[in-house]
């Protein structure tokens, strides 16, 4: 028995298993490209449990039926030895099991329990942290991390994790602090760039966010598609609220859409970009129709509840009705069965979203409000961060609007100033409800506003 970087006991006596399952875990954390040296760690000691569980675990997260079909062989193979290794390794091996299956609930229980026994383990605790964010559970995002954290504190990565924790709570002083001090330690820490990302975005600290993000950006090069992508889509969200649009349809262009066009979140991206600049009036032309076609190929997938309503939303911008009616039918029949710990989310949350979504993708605003009214306080069990379902919000906002239900809208957009009062097209929306109830100082006073924004 070997120990690993993180001092964890590990049943083999291969060293080269012991450096792929140091490089894996490095490669977790800091989304690097090297997580597929796990297969060679494999290769030199087929029976390892701890190296084949983290092989599966390393396909599970493409989120798709592929990549659950290239994790089985690797999560039989483990299961043939489970009971020649250690404690912590069966624990393991049932969370990714429990993954695998889709009883989240489960996995969540068996990382719960290895952070508790054994919290030097924080691969577990970063993919325990990813379902809680699948969840739209902050609470739990930020307890994983703390629990783990006292045991951590020599990686930059136990920081940057417990900041992303701390900005989807709210904690935004304390979230900054962790993820500064995560640079501190590795400049090139893409995790902590994404947390004070998110604290930037919610503080409307436009500026500054562009500032950092792209003088940080030379890191990301050797980063996964994932990370690289998504640090460059908060980039664009800042332009965006800047009304700099063909800067943001430029980073669309060289960052957003370019890298692996088959990756779940990176066609989310996609679609969540055009989406926005939609809801600010751009025309993007024949943007949709490349991701749409790749929505095309996942419309059976129904991996994860924010994935299908990017997938369904971009089909409905194409007019493909036939298309959306099918990916529609995959939804709601998957709904019926999923497992029993996500069921009600699909049930009551997803497949309403998914009709109210398709209505406003569609200009049939009416139904979009009658659909997507009953569920807005409940739209984070769709999972995301705040950022990425602010599009939702965006959308219900502009329902709305057009629907004519404007002193809602009036509501909405009071509450968006509240939480940041420097963003100008929310101004411009302001002014024009007033302007359609007839409030003629509100509306020249919001539209004053927007003008004096713009000109900063």
């Amino acid at each position: 028995m070997l120990v690993d970087a993180r001092g964890l006991e590990s049943t083999t006596n291969v060293p080269y298993v012991i450096d792929s399952l140091n490089i894996f875990v490095e490669a977790l954390l800091s989304y690097g490209i090297e997580g597929t040296k796990i297969f060679q760690g494999v290769e030199a000691e087929p029976t390892s449990v701890i190296a084949n569980t983290h092989a599966a675990a390393y396909w599970l997260y493409l989120e798709s039926p592929e990549g659950f079909r290239k994790a089985k062989p690797y999560l039989d193979a483990a299961a043939g030895n489970l009971h020649q290794v250690n404690e912590r390794e069966q624990l393991y091996f049932q969370a990714i099991e429990f993954w695998y299956n889709g009883e989240i609930d489960k996995a969540i229980q068996h990382h719960q329990t290895i952070a508790q026994q054994y919290p030097r383990d924080i691969a577990s605790a970063k993919i325990c942290q990813y379902h809680y964010f699948n969840l739209g559970n902050s609470e739990g995002l930020l307890e994983i991390a703390q629990k783990v954290f006292a045991a951590n504190t020599d990686l930059s990565y136990m920081y940057s994790m417990l900041a992303f924790g701390l900005e989807q709570c709210g904690y935004l002083p304390e979230a900054e602090d962790a993820a500064r001090q995560a640079i501190a330690m590795n400049r090139g820490d893409a995790a902590a760039h994404h947390a004070l990302a998110h604290v930037f975005d919610t503080q409307g600290r436009l500026e500054e966010g562009i500032e950092f993000m792209e003088s940080h950006a030379d890191t990301w090069e050797t980063c996964c598609s994932f990370i690289y992508t998504h640090n460059w889509w908060h980039t664009a969200l800042y332009y965006l609220d800047l009304e700099q649009h063909d800067q943001v349809l430029n980073i669309y262009d060289q960052h957003l859409w370019k890298r692996w066009k088959e990756y779940s979140q990176d066609l989310a991206g996609a679609i969540s970009t055009l989406w926005r600049l939609e809801l600010r009036g751009v025309n993007v032309g024949d943007c949709w129709h490349e991701p749409a076609s790749y929505a095309v190929n996942r419309m059976q997938e129904q991996y994860l509840p924010f994935l299908d309503l990017h997938y369904i939303y971009a089909l409905a911008r194409m007019g493909w009705k036939d298309k959306v009616e099918e990916m529609y039918e995959n939804m709601s029949t998957h709904a019926a069965k999923v497992k029993p710990c996500v069921r009600q989310i699909w049930t009551e949350i997803t497949v309403p979203a998914a009709r109210g979504l398709v209505a406003h993708g569609q200009r049939d605003y009416q139904t979009a409000l009658k659909e997507l009214e009953p569920i807005q306080d409940r739209m984070q069990m769709i999972g995301g961060s705040h950022a990425q379902r602010d599009v939702f919000q965006q959308t219900y906002l502009d329902t709305l609007v057009q629907a004519g239900h404007l002193n809602q809208a009036i509501e909405q957009l009071e509450g968006r100033v509240q939480q940041r009062g420097n963003i100008p097209a929310t101004y411009r929306t302001l002014a024009t409800v007033h302007a359609q109830l007839g409030q003629t100082d509100q509306a020249q006073a919001a539209q004053a506003r927007a003008a004096q924004l713009t000109a900063l």
